[in-house]
């Protein structure tokens, strides 16, 4: 379902420079000398909107640094008021949204610890009743999309007309390459339920290395992503936070130059002709991938009639490590990356063993539904 928001679009936001629309700054705001040092340096940037820097850090686990506070926000109009750059923060209650809005504060954003609570988000909203200010909402920490969509529609409610989603990845318990999963197809769908909404990713967040931000970035406008949050800082080696993923204002420079932004679109009408030859292509194998799913379905619905008729239990985890290690095995050979063959035969062994739920509990009553 398509939902429809009071949406100004991005190109119309204060600040909006062209694509990539991008918010750059510290981690967190250290010291007065440490944000001037580095605003000023982004400000040489042409392609810097809004310079962002963490005032409220509340980390995963306590004793280190979190933030400096409201000193940090008289430290944020500064920067508004020497370089021209419009300035934004992580509000995480409704006390920090007033005190972001006392000192200018143009951009605001809730972060992903906060945007999994519903009561909080709802809190937030309603201190910004009224008010003009851009607002974006990051995902929520776990892979969620009705979650997302929930709190960029409270916040929607409290009129704001320019709003916008933050991209930073999931938080899984499996060890991965990138700090956080990317999981881009919750974005894309999230494009798909809102088509206007302004979509930033944050490579910082996903990436947690610098080494990775390029490629997360390359990959975003790829996506034809509306903007990127990357962090930026005077010296990174310095950081009292997330010193491993920011970039001085040079590196950022440099990452930018080599970013390559491609055309969401086509008028060629030889080019659309081939797009659609082979999009016609896609949808006949699409049409194999179904019923080749129904059949092993089929299948799988036979071998829990032998299993209910042997008294034995669905799930059998030998048979499914080989399955799931031997897949993976011919997918890399097919060139197939194994988050992929992962993500589709996981999803598969779960759709079986519902089919195999339903043939085992076929013709037996519940001791509650008897009692009706």
């Amino acid at each position: 379902m398509e939902i429809k928001l009071k949406n100004i679009l991005i190109q119309d936001w204060a600040g909006h420079k062209g694509r990539p629309f991008l918010i750059s700054g510290p981690c967190s705001a250290e010291t007065e000398e440490q944000v001037m040092q580095t605003a000023t340096q982004l400000a040489n940037i042409k392609e810097v909107s809004v310079f962002r820097a963490g005032i409220w850090k509340p980390r995963t686990r306590p004793n280190s640094f979190e933030g400096v506070g409201i000193e940090g926000l008289k430290w944020l109009r500064r920067v508004k008021q020497e370089t021209g750059l419009l300035v934004g923060t992580e509000v995480a209650n409704e006390k920090h949204v007033y005190e972001a809005l006392k000192y200018g504060i143009d951009m605001l954003w809730i972060g992903a610890r906060t945007s999994v609570n519903p009561f909080t988000v709802q809190e937030i909203s309603d201190a910004l009743s009224g008010v003009d200010v851009m607002v974006l909402v990051k995902n929520p920490i776990n892979p969620d999309l009705e979650l997302w969509i929930g709190a960029i529609e409270r916040i929607a409610r409290a009129g704001i007309t320019r709003i916008g989603a933050i991209h930073r990845g999931f938080s899984s318990y499996e060890k991965t390459l990138y700090r956080n999963q990317p999981n881009w197809q919750l974005p894309i769908e999230l494009r798909r339920r809102i088509p206007d909404l302004p979509i930033i990713c944050d490579p910082s967040h996903i990436g947690g290395a610098r080494r990775f931000l390029h490629e997360i970035s390359q990959k975003a406008m790829d996506l034809n992503f509306d903007g990127l949050m990357l962090e930026s800082h005077i010296d990174p080696a310095k950081a009292l936070s997330d010193a491993a993923q920011q970039l001085t204002p040079n590196d950022l420079k440099e990452l930018l130059s080599r970013l390559i932004l491609r055309n969401p679109s086509t008028s060629d009408p030889r080019l659309l002709d081939v797009l659609g030859e082979l999009r016609q292509q896609i949808d006949v194998y699409d049409d194999h991938l179904l019923d080749l799913m129904e059949q092993r379905m089929k299948v799988a619905e036979t071998i829990g009639r032998y299993k209910k008729e042997n008294n034995i239990t669905i799930l059998q985890t030998t048979r499914w490590d080989e399955i799931i290690n031997k897949v993976i095995a011919k997918g890399i050979a097919k060139g197939l990356s194994p988050e992929l063959i992962d993500t589709i035969f996981k999803a598969i062994h779960q759709e079986s063993i519902n089919h195999q739920m339903k043939v085992m509990n076929n013709g037996v009553k519940n001791k509650a539904d008897e009692n009706l």
